[in-house]
């Protein structure tokens, strides 16, 4: 059976944002397994109009028809998921409404306040509209973690019911994003 291709996506453009080191982590995470194939796809390479822009430019436009392109690419999603005020990033709710991901599963690790957990919560509903399937596991890095991580006294890695939560969430990504694939291909 072909691998699995995942794209793990980072949801933020701040700057100095954390997303990077939750990207990086649970794309090795998943690295380690054989029945996937792995790329991160960072925002910050796809600078894209607000959805519903009528001033939007062409080099805007191609850009969200590259990002479309590059989803299209993909079998299965991880998003990284900061929480500002309860909800995910503008950025990475825009990139979802401007992008395609009918028929494939998506997961999520969120940081923030409790772990990102309420902005995860938005993006599962709006998956559902999307058409996407959301996977049950999500993986959560709590404030205390993230601070450690930031103040480079461990990582992500370092915490073993993280990696379990990881485990376990691309378990169920790779069962799903098989079953859909070949649903879609039927």
């Amino acid at each position: 059976m072909a691998k699995l291709k995942i794209g793990v996506i980072v949801g933020s453009t701040r700057i100095g944002r954390f997303a990077e080191f939750p990207a990086k982590w649970i794309a090795e995470v998943a690295g380690q397994r054989d029945d996937v194939e792995v790329e991160i796809i960072d925002l910050l390479d796809y600078p894209m109009h607000f959805f519903g822009e009528e001033r939007s430019t062409t080099a805007e436009t191609e850009t969200a028809e590259r990002w479309k392109k590059k989803l299209r690419s993909l079998d299965a999603y991880i998003f990284t998921v900061a929480e500002y005020n309860h909800a995910p990033t503008a950025v990475l709710k825009n990139a979802i409404d401007l992008g395609e991901f009918i028929q494939k599963p998506v997961g999520f690790v969120g940081y923030g306040g409790v772990g990102g957990a309420r902005a995860v919560e938005h993006l599962r509903l709006i998956f559902v509209e999307m058409g996407a399937a959301s996977v049950k596991t999500g993986v959560h890095i709590s404030f205390p973690e993230y601070l450690t991580v930031v103040k480079a006294e461990k990582k992500l890695g370092d915490y073993a019911h993280l990696n379990e939560a990881a485990g376990a969430q691309l378990d169920q990504l790779v069962w799903w994003g098989n079953a859909l694939k070949a649903a879609r291909g039927a």
